[in-house]
C-alpha cells in the first residue's frame, strides 16, 4: 500500500531518461521561479492585492460556523469522530483484503459521469483505486458536515456547502502529478516535459499587472469580426452605453415588426452570433427578421456613475426611439438574456407605468425577475460582501471582468476550472480551440453604480417581485405588462436555476408561454436548429410554484426551441414588407458589424 504497484512501477522506469528527466526538473524550477516573480512583483510593489481577500475572509467564517456548530456539543463531536473513522476503517479493511487476493467491493463508488476519475489505473491500480475512495469518503463527510448542521441559517448553509465543494474539488488526487495515474504515466514516458510545458504556459498566462487568468481555448484561434460576429450588418448608432446594430437583411421580405435583442452587460453579446452555423442571430435573419441588437461598452471608471435607469434609458429605451426612425415601425418583438433579460422586464415594467405600448412581445432567454431560488451566485451576495464589494469598485469605478468571470466559473469549478488546470499546466497541452468558451473567457467590466443596483435589489433585496424597486422615481409593477411573454428556462441552468425562471412566469400580468430547454445556460439558449442536439418541453401554463410538476405535464419535443419561438412570433402577427437595409435611409451608418464596442478587451 505505500508505492504504486510493480507493474506500473517497472513499466515507466524502464523509459525513464534520468539525465534529461533532472535536466527537466531543473528548467521546470526556474519556469516556476519566473511564473512565481511575475505574480509576486505587482502585489510588492503595491500594483495589484491579493485575489478574493474579502472571499476568503468569508470563506473562513462561514466554515468556521459549521464547525462551532459540531464541536459545541461533545455528543456531536464524538459522533462526527466515529462516523468518519468507521468508514477509514472499513476502506482499511477492503484495502487489506484486496493486498491479500481477495475481491472485494468498493466502500465507495464515484459517478459514473465524474470524468476525473475516468482512466481505467483508478479502479484497476490498488494505490490509486485507494486513493479515490479516501478522497470519495472524505468529500462526502464533509458534505455531512453541513447537512447535519441544523442551526445554520439557509444562507449560511448554502455558502458552506459552496466552499466546501469548492475545497474538495481542488483538493481532488486528479490535481496532482503523483496522485494521478494518468498524468504520473505522461510525467515519467516524456521525462517531465509535460510540467515544463504546463510551467511555461502557466508564466504566459499571467500578466504585467499580476492578474492570471486560465486559459480554456487558444486565443490565436478566434478573433471577433474575423470568424466570430460575423453575420453581415452596421452600427447606426452609439452613444455612450451602447452601439445599436442592424442586420443586413437576407429575405427579399421581412416581418413588419422588427426584433430587438438585449444581451447582457456582463458578457459580450456575440454570444448569440458565433460562428454562422451556431449564430441565433443570423437565424433570425434568414428567417425574415429586421434584427436589432445592443452592443454594451466595455466601461471603465469614467462611467463609474451609469446606473440601472441609465442602462435602461441609453439602452433599450434609446434603442426603440432609432427603431423607430429607421423602420417607422411604432411597435417591436423584444427579447433579453440573462441580465439582459432582467433588464428587460425592468423597462417593460417602467413603460407600462408611463403607458408606453412600443413594445408588442417579450422574449427572455435563461432570465430571471423573482431572485429566491438564484443558485450559488447568491452565496456572493449579503450584507457584508456587498459592502466591502461596493468599496473596492468605489476605488476604481467598476468591477473587473476577471472577478465576475471568475464567479461564474467557481459555479462549475469541476468543468471550467480544474480540468484546464490539468491539461495546460501539468498536462503541458494547450487548450482545444473552442469558440464559446473564447467567448466565456472575453470578459467584461461592469460600472460601479450599475452593478452594485442590480445586486441590491435583485439578488439581496429581491425587489423587483415584491414591487419595491424604483427606477427613475417610478415604482415598478410587473403584473401591469399585459404584452405576450415567451419564458425560456435551461434545464441545468447554474445561472438562472430553471426553478427560479419558471417562478418568475408568474408575475407578468399577461399570458405566459413557458418553455424548458435542455442543457445549461448557453448551450441551452445557443442550440441551432441544424445540430439536432438536446431538447425543450412544453407544456400547460405556468403557475410558477414547482417546475417539476409542470414538466411532469410536459411534452418532450427533440431539437431545438427555435423553430418553436418562430411560431409564437409569427403567431403576433406574420404580415410581411420589403426587406430593409441597415440605417433605412434616415440614419448613415457608422461601421461594419459587429462594432468596435465588443473589441474592447478588460
Amino acid at each position: 500500500m505505500n508505492k504504486v504497484p510493480d507493474r506500473l512501477a517497472v513499466a515507466q522506469a524502464s523509459s525513464v531518461d534520468i539525465e534529461r528527466f533532472a535536466f527537466n526538473v531543473a528548467r521546470l524550477v526556474e519556469q516556476g521561479g519566473k511564473a512565481l516573480a511575475a505574480y509576486l512583483k505587482p502585489r510588492e510593489e503595491g500594483a495589484a492585492t491579493v485575489d478574493f481577500p474579502d472571499q476568503i475572509r468569508d470563506a473562513v467564517k462561514t466554515l468556521g460556523q459549521v464547525l462551532e456548530y459540531w464541536l459545541s456539543d461533545p455528543q456531536r463531536a464524538l459522533e462526527l469522530q466515529r462516523s468518519i473513522g468507521a468508514a477509514y476503517l472499513e476502506l482499511w479493511g477492503s484495502a487489506v483484503k484486496r493486498m491479500a487476493g481477495e475481491e472485494t467491493k468498493p466502500v465507495v463508488e464515484a459517478d459514473p459521469r465524474d470524468k476525473r476519475f475516468a482512466d481505467p489505473e483508478w479502479s484497476s491500480n490498488q494505490f490509486f483505486d485507494f486513493l479515490k475512495q479516501l478522497y470519495l469518503l472524505s468529500t462526502r463527510w464533509a458534505e455531512h458536515l453541513v447537512s447535519g448542521a441544523e442551526a445554520l441559517d439557509p444562507h449560511t448553509r448554502q455558502k458552506a456547502e459552496f466552499y466546501i465543494r469548492q475545497i474538495a474539488n481542488a483538493l481532488s488526487p486528479s490535481n496532482f502529478v503523483l496522485t494521478n495515474p494518468e498524468l504520473l504515466r505522461e510525467t515519467l514516458s516524456s521525462n517531465a516535459e509535460n510540467l515544463v510545458r504546463g510551467m511555461q504556459m502557466l508564466s504566459e498566462d499571467i500578466d504585467e499587472k499580476g492578474n492570471f487568468k486560465i486559459r480554456q481555448s487558444d486565443p490565436t484561434m478566434f478573433e471577433v469580426g474575423r470568424n466570430l460576429a460575423i453575420t453581415p450588418g452596421k452600427v447606426i448608432f452609439q452613444n455612450q452605453l451602447m452601439q445599436l446594430i442592424q442586420y443586413a437583411p437576407s429575405t427579399e421580405t421581412v416581418l413588419k415588426t422588427p426584433l430587438l435583442i438585449v444581451p447582457p452587460w456582463i458578457n459580450k453579446f456575440y454570444i448569440l452570433d458565433l460562428t454562422p452555423e451556431k449564430s441565433y442571430i443570423k437565424w433570425c435573419v434568414d428567417q425574415g427578421l429586421t434584427v436589432f441588437v445592443i452592443s454594451w461598452v466595455n466601461p471603465d471608471a469614467r462611467l463609474a456613475a451609469k446606473g440601472f435607469a441609465e442602462y435602461m434609458h441609453e439602452g433599450p429605451l434609446t434603442a426603440l426611439e432609432v427603431i423607430e426612425q429607421v423602420t417607422g415601425e411604432k411597435e417591436v418583438h423584444a427579447a433579453g438574456y440573462c441580465v439582459g433579460g432582467t433588464l428587460l422586464s425592468v423597462t417593460l415594467a417602467y413603460m407600462a407605468a408611463k403607458e408606453d405600448t412600443r413594445v408588442k412581445s417579450a422574449t427572455f432567454f435563461a432570465t430571471q425577475v423573482d431572485f429566491r431560488h438564484a443558485g450559488d451566485l447568491k452565496v456572493f451576495v449579503d450584507e457584508e460582501q456587498l459592502e466591502a464589494l461596493e468599496q473596492r469598485m468605489k476605488e476604481v469605478g467598476y468591477l473587473e471582468g476577471s472577478k465576475m468571470a471568475t464567479a461564474f466559473n467557481m459555479l462549475r469549478s469541476n468543468d471550467l476550472i480544474w480540468p484546464y488546470v490539468v491539461n495546460n499546466y501539468l498536462r503541458g497541452k494547450a487548450p482545444f480551440p473552442f469558440d464559446l468558451l473564447y467567448w466565456n473567457s472575453d470578459a467584461t467590466r461592469m460600472p460601479a453604480a450599475n452593478h452594485s443596483f442590480y445586486l441590491r435589489n435583485c439578488y439581496l433585496n429581491n425587489a423587483l417581485t415584491s414591487g419595491k424597486m424604483t427606477i427613475a422615481d417610478v415604482t415598478l409593477d410587473l403584473k401591469k405588462v399585459k404584452i405576450p411573454v415567451y419564458n425560456l428556462a435551461t434545464r441545468e441552468d447554474h445561472i438562472a436555476p430553471a426553478k427560479s425562471v419558471y417562478l418568475g412566469s408568474k408575475y407578468f400580468g399577461g399570458p405566459v408561454r413557458f418553455v424548458l430547454s435542455g442543457s445549461g445556460h448557453i448551450a441551452g439558449v445557443v442550440n441551432p436548429v441544424a445540430k439536432g442536439k438536446y431538447q425543450y418541453w412544453t407544456g400547460p401554463k405556468p403557475n410558477g410554484t414547482d417546475v417539476e410538476a409542470w414538466l411532469k405535464k410536459a411534452k418532450e419535443h427533440p431539437g431545438s426551441w427555435w423553430p418553436d419561438w418562430l411560431a409564437w412570433i409569427t403567431s403576433h402577427g406574420d404580415e410581411r414588407v420589403p426587406a430593409r437595409a441597415p440605417g433605412g435611409g434616415k440614419l448613415t451608418p457608422i461601421e461594419d458589424a459587429p462594432g468596435s464596442y465588443v473589441k474592447v478587451k478588460s
